[in-house]
C-alpha cells in the first residue's frame, strides 16, 4: 500500500463520517440558485458528466444538487434486455467482485471478505436462501446515473434499515478496509421473484446523505438502529417489474446483488472492474 493509499484510509478513521455527510447533505439540498449551479457545474466539468443523455441538460432546470445527481434520463437512453431468462444491470457503474457466496461469506477484494449474515441484517434465517447462492458488487461512481433499477421482477417482501459506519467505497478502502460492505450503513431489500429469493442491499458511504425508495421515500432514521419493515403493508404490494426503478442514492455508493443457489449465473464476460450500464444484461437463469 501507498504512503498516499495509507494516509486515505487514516483519514477515513479519524473523520467525523456522519458529521461531514450531513453537512454535504445540507449544501446538496440547498436550493439558493448561485450556490447549487455553481455546485452543479463544477462537478459536470470536474467528472465529465454526459448530460447530453439527461432529461433536463442545464443547471438551471434543477431544483437543487440532489435533483441533479439523481437526474432521470431520457425516455431511450437506456434499453433494458427482455429475455425472460435475462439478469439485467440495476444501475450504471463497474463490477467490483462477483461471484459465488462461499461458505456465507462474500469476497470483497485480495484478502477480504465479511459475513453474508452481517451484511443482510444479522439474521441467519434471512441469510440462509442465499448461502452457496450468487453475489455481485456494483460500483457506482460520482459520474454514473444514480437511480437503481429491478435487474428481475419481484415484490417486496422485507426491508431492512441497517445503521453504521460511512467508509468511502473504492478499491482502495475495499482491500484495506475489513468488512466493508458489512460495516457501512446500509439498506436491504428482499424481494420474491419466479427465480427464488433476491436480495438488493443499497450501500451507503461518505458524504451520502442518504438512500430513497420508491415505496417509501427517504430511508435515513432518525435513530440510527436496527429497522425491519415486513411486506406487504395493509395496502398494496409492492411490485416492480424488471427494468423499473426501486431506489436512488443522494450522492454515490455500491449495490451488492445476492441470489439464491442454482437461480442463476453470471455472464462469462464479465470480471472485477467490467463497466456496466444499467438494463444490459449480466446474469441468465438455469433454467
Amino acid at each position: 500500500m501507498t504512503i498516499k493509499d495509507r494516509l486515505f484510509i487514516a483519514s477515513q478513521h479519524l473523520v467525523p463520517q456522519h458529521g461531514l455527510s450531513r453537512l454535504v447533505g445540507k449544501l446538496a439540498a440547498s436550493e439558493t440558485p448561485w450556490l447549487k449551479n455553481a455546485l452543479i457545474n463544477g462537478f459536470i466539468r470536474q467528472f465529465g458528466i454526459n448530460m447530453d443523455e439527461a432529461k433536463y441538460k442545464q443547471a438551471e432546470d434543477f431544483r437543487c444538487f440532489n435533483d441533479f445527481f439523481t437526474r432521470e434520463l431520457e425516455d431511450g437512453a437506456r434499453l433494458i434486455a427482455d429475455g425472460e431468462h435475462e439478469f439485467v444491470s440495476p444501475a450504471d457503474g463497474a463490477i467490483s467482485q462477483l461471484g459465488k457466496i462461499e461458505h456465507g461469506r462474500i469476497f470483497q477484494a485480495k484478502g477480504q471478505d465479511y459475513s453474508l449474515t452481517e451484511l443482510l441484517g444479522g439474521d441467519r434465517e434471512r441469510a440462509e436462501p442465499f448461502v452457496d447462492g450468487q453475489f455481485a458488487t456494483i460500483y457506482l461512481s460520482p459520474r454514473d446515473y444514480h437511480r437503481v433499477h429491478m435487474p428481475i421482477s419481484g415484490t417486496l417482501r422485507e426491508m431492512v434499515y441497517v445503521p453504521g459506519d460511512l467508509f468511502s467505497v473504492n478499491q482502495v478502502t475495499a482491500e484495506h478496509v475489513p468488512r466493508l460492505f458489512a460495516r457501512n450503513e446500509r439498506l436491504v431489500a428482499i424481494f420474491d421473484t419466479e427465480h427464488g429469493p433476491m436480495a438488493m442491499v443499497l450501500v451507503g458511504a461518505m458524504i451520502v446523505a442518504a438512500i430513497e425508495t420508491v415505496w417509501a421515500g427517504r430511508i435515513t432514521p432518525p435513530l440510527r438502529e436496527l429497522k425491519v419493515t415486513q411486506y406487504p403493508l395493509p395496502q398494496q404490494p409492492v411490485q416492480l417489474n424488471k427494468g423499473d426503478e426501486m431506489g436512488r442514492f443522494l450522492l454515490g455508493s455500491t449495490v451488492v446483488l445476492c441470489f439464491g443457489k442454482d437461480a442463476m449465473r453470471w455472464q462469462d464476460t464479465l470480471k472485477a472492474e467490467s463497466p456496466v450500464r444499467m438494463g444490459e444484461c449480466i446474469g441468465m437463469t438455469l433454467e
